[in-house]
C-alpha cells in the first residue's frame, strides 16, 4: 500500500515537470524541443506509474487509485508551483484541497 503511494508520488514529480517544467526552463526554445524533452521525462513517469497502479490494484479499487493519484498530483503540483515556478500560494489551493478531501471521503466510504 505505501509502495503504491511512494511510486505514484515519484511518478507525479516526473509528470508535473514534463507538463509544466518546460515553461520555465525552455521558454525560449522551439516547442518541438520542449515536446521531445517532455516525452523523455514522461518515460520515467510511466516507469513509476505503471508498477504503482499494478501494485495498488491489489489493495484499492480503480476509483480509489484514481483519487489517490489526484490527491498526490495536487500536493506535488502545489509544491512545484510555489517552490519551482515561484507562483504565489493563494486560497484557491486551499479550496481545491477541501474538494479533494471530499473526493477522498466519498470514494473511500463504505
Amino acid at each position: 500500500m505505501f509502495k503504491t503511494i511512494a511510486l505514484l508520488t515519484l511518478s507525479n514529480v516526473f509528470m508535473t515537470y514534463a507538463w509544466y517544467g518546460h515553461l520555465k526552463t525552455m521558454n525560449s526554445k522551439p516547442f518541438y524541443i520542449a515536446i521531445l524533452l517532455s516525452w523523455g521525462v514522461a518515460f520515467f513517469e510511466y516507469c513509476f506509474q505503471v508498477p504503482a497502479n499494478r501494485i495498488g490494484f491489489n489493495y484499492f479499487s480503480l476509483a480509489q487509485l484514481k483519487i489517490i493519484q489526484e490527491v498526490i498530483t495536487m500536493i506535488v503540483f502545489t509544491l512545484f508551483a510555489v517552490l519551482y515556478m515561484k507562483e504565489p500560494l493563494n486560497r484557491n489551493f486551499a479550496y481545491a484541497s477541501f474538494c479533494m478531501i471530499g473526493a477522498v471521503y466519498f470514494i473511500f466510504r463504505k
